[in-house]
């Protein structure tokens, strides 16, 4: 049947079709049926068409015959042709999503296709709905309710917005010596044996490890980051006490920051992050002075991200802790050879986030003043008048 119809182009449509194809944003349809007349009108078979142009024989047999019963344009411009008709309407539709969004059934964690389809049966008057039907009405909503994201909600008050603008303030001062600003957080970590020896790699097989490992307790690294320089210090501890805090204190005061009149920390809510701790480990006088050389800001409440040393422990979770580590002394070599190697490549963090784009991206959670429009004047319409 595809004999009936030959594709005998003018140079004038050659030349329209060249262009077509040479540049512009056409639909993908329309360029595959100029590349579909061009290889017709050259003596392509019908067979060499479809494969080199990547379409059905049925494409290219309608395109030709629209083509030649018809003109260049209508070849061109052919419709998608209708599809079956849809199986939910706008309202079945709309329902499905809300029951998506609604909670699972009793004994149930989560929605799943086929739970959808059946409760979409019994709420409506078909008979079957396949998993699939489901599934692409879903997917057109962007919606996957089988799908759930641990996040931390935070409760954003007038304490967490002094907080939050405080540190960010901190990140935005100018660099002094005399008052650096030094994050701090602690992370635990285990120290995992392997049971049998790995294989190594060699060509064409990757390492392999055995499932069954050992597991020789637990450490703590107390990490340590200057915000304006290339400098991070990573401390292995048996455990995370007020003790060991205090001890880190004293060092970053003594050890790290000898010549600096006021060291400014950021570090969490811990129980163990607070003054007391250093009282509880050293002589009410040696601990008095190093608190005068300490100047503590604490990020708000579920609000660690602020903490610019946690994307830091990420990168040494990344780079170093993702294996296998012994013991402790294997932990101490290997994190500070990490942070030798990455205080040497001058590795810093890039804080773009500032207290004026927080005022813009967290407008609605700021709280509103008294005095201001919104909170009092709800209020004072809320009153009953006499």
């Amino acid at each position: 049947m595809n004999v009936r119809y030959r594709v005998d182009l003018i140079q004038a449509e050659r030349n329209a079709l060249g262009a077509l194809l040479s540049g512009g944003k056409h639909p993908a349809r329309k360029l595959k049926r100029a590349q579909i007349l061009l290889a017709a009108d050259a003596g392509v078979s019908n067979d060499g068409i479809a494969t080199s142009v990547g379409v059905g024989g049925s494409t290219v047999y309608r395109t030709k015959r629209r083509f030649v019963e018809g003109n260049l344009e209508r070849a061109l411009s052919e419709d998608p042709r209708p599809g079956a008709e849809r199986k939910l309407t706008g309202k079945e539709e709309a329902l499905l999503v809300a029951t998506a969004c609604s909670s699972p059934p009793a004994g149930r964690a989560r929605w799943t296709l086929e739970l959808l389809a059946d409760a979409l049966v019994r709420l409506t008057a078909h008979d079957s709905l396949s998993r699939e039907t489901v599934r692409r009405r879903l997917a057109e909503n962007d919606l996957k309710p089988w799908r759930k994201d641990m996040w931390c909600i935070p409760q954003v008050d007038a304490d967490y917005v002094a907080r939050m603008e405080d540190v960010l303030d901190l990140y935005a001062e100018a660099p002094d010596p005399k008052r650096p600003v030094v994050c701090f957080d602690e992370s635990p970590t285990q120290l995992i044996g392997e049971v049998r020896q790995p294989i190594p790699a060699k060509p064409g097989q990757i390492e392999r490890y055995d499932c069954e490992y050992r597991r020789n307790g637990t450490a703590n690294l107390f990490v340590f980051l200057d915000v304006r320089r290339s400098w991070r210090k990573v401390k292995v501890t048996e455990r995370r006490a007020a003790q060991d805090f205090a001890a880190c204190m004293r060092e970053l005061a003594d050890v790290h920051y000898p010549e600096a009149e006021r060291i400014r920390v950021v570090l969490d809510n811990l129980s163990t992050h607070s003054a007391g701790a250093l009282y509880q480990t050293f002589p009410a006088d040696e601990a008095r002075r190093v608190l005068r050389r300490l100047e503590f800001h604490y990020v708000p409440k579920h609000a660690s991200w602020l903490n610019m040393v946690e994307i830091e422990i990420g990168v040494l979770a990344t780079q170093c802790l993702d294996r296998r580590i012994e013991t402790y002394e294997q932990l101490a070599a290997e994190t500070a050879a990490w942070e030798q190697q990455r205080n040497a490549a001058g590795a810093r963090i890039k804080w773009m986030f500032t207290t004026e784009k927080a005022r813009v991206k967290m407008e609605r959670a700021y709280p509103q003043p008294w005095g201001t429009s919104g909170q009092n004047e709800r209020v004072k319409t809320s009153v009953p008048r006499y």
